[in-house]
């Protein structure tokens, strides 16, 4: 990993500023734009009929959620403050919502009105290609007979529920908009199992070189892992408090019989958070197994350097006798002197290899 990619591991979090000095209730998009133009589909249904309509309009999303059935209006898009703003007066969504629904920083949460619940949602991906998040901004309307979803790019995990309905598997063609708007939150806690097994397939990979080939690169790779935990964390703690208050709210929007299902989307936050804890705990041992693994590697480089400089101070110190320029110097006319040095410099370091395999320091 270069030092480039490596400061990219940061995500600049999304401004603010411009919202300040607006009234409660201003629709400010705040975040990236993600497609060219915003698009509305909408899914009617019942048990026995399915209807479609892609690129459809504010007046169609009104008709058609005035008949008998459930109507999915699905917005691609948030950018479009206009659409939304039309959309909401429509349906009777309040100016704080809207606000919310273009803000890609809120965080996840429910808000009860008297019409209509309203969720709000990460939708996390993962990157395979550049080993990144992709965190979406999702956000649910659950009203009498409709649900709207308003999604920040047209690409999502929502794609299972549209092949139930159209394929009549399950039971969510035989039930109300309360359940639909739990397939959609289900579907998007589903997808954090998806992302969380990946991203500990990689805590893995990276954990085994570190033990037996750890390089520079690798502290990049963990710094990354710590912030894509941290954001994991960010989105799935509210979620846990938010769908606890989905189970219990007292609204009548949400029948007794959907209330087991949020109940088992509870139980799978609960298991993502205590991944995330567990690698959160692997990754700061990480980090520190890292630092010991180049101390390790450091040590026995060291060790070996100071092996070689021992063995060479006695024969440094023999030829420096021998190098001396004195004309009286025992062997120095001796006819086997050049010999006796070098079989003196062999049987000095011989010795120093043999006492230190002895105590196992080589």
């Amino acid at each position: 990993m270069s030092k480039t990619h490596g400061k990219k591991l940061r995500k600049k979090p999304e401004r603010l500023a411009k919202k300040s000095g607006m009234p409660p209730g201003t629709m400010a998009f705040v975040g990236r734009q993600k497609v060219e133009n915003a698009r509305i589909d909408v899914l009617h249904y019942d048990e026995t009929s399915v209807r479609e309509l892609i690129d459809a309009d504010v007046n169609q999303c009104s008709d058609v959620a005035k008949e008998p059935g459930v109507t999915w209006i699905n917005v691609n898009g948030i950018h479009d403050t206009v659409l939304i703003e039309a959309l909401g007066q429509r349906f009777g969504l309040h100016p704080l919502t809207l606000e919310d629904i273009v803000n890609t920083t809120q965080r996840p949460k429910v808000e009860e009105f008297t019409s209509y619940l309203y969720v709000v949602l990460k939708m996390i991906g993962f990157d395979d290609t550049e080993s990144q998040l992709k965190i979406e901004h999702v956000s649910l309307i659950l009203g009498d007979g409709f649900v709207i979803s308003f999604l920040e790019d047209e690409g999502d995990v929502f794609d299972p529920v549209r092949g139930r309905i159209q394929s009549t598997k399950g039971r969510i063609r035989t039930m109300k908009s309360d359940y639909l708007a739990y397939a959609l939150v289900d579907a998007v806690v589903d997808h954090y199992f998806v992302v969380v097994e990946r991203i500990g397939d990689r805590i893995e990979e990276i954990d085994d070189r570190i033990l037996t080939d750890p390089n520079p690169n690798d502290i990049h790779e963990i710094h990354q892992l710590k912030d894509q935990i941290l954001n994991l964390r960010k989105a799935v703690w509210p979620l846990r408090e938010e769908i606890g208050a989905l189970e219990k709210i007292e609204s009548t929007l949400i029948r007794p019989e959907t209330r087991v299902y949020l109940r088992d989307i509870y139980d799978h936050t609960i298991q993502i958070i205590d991944m995330l804890e567990t690698f959160r705990d692997i990754i700061g041992n990480m980090h520190d197994t890292y630092l010991s693994s180049i101390s390790i590697r450091m040590n026995e480089i060291m060790k070996v350097l100071t092996i070689i400089a021992t063995i060479f101070i006695p024969l440094t110190f023999i030829v420096g006798v021998y190098g001396m320029n004195f004309e009286n110097l025992p062997e120095l006319k001796w006819r086997y002197g050049y010999f006796m040095v070098w079989g003196m410099m062999i049987a000095v370091a011989g010795g120093l290899i043999v006492y230190f395999k002895r105590n196992r320091w080589i």
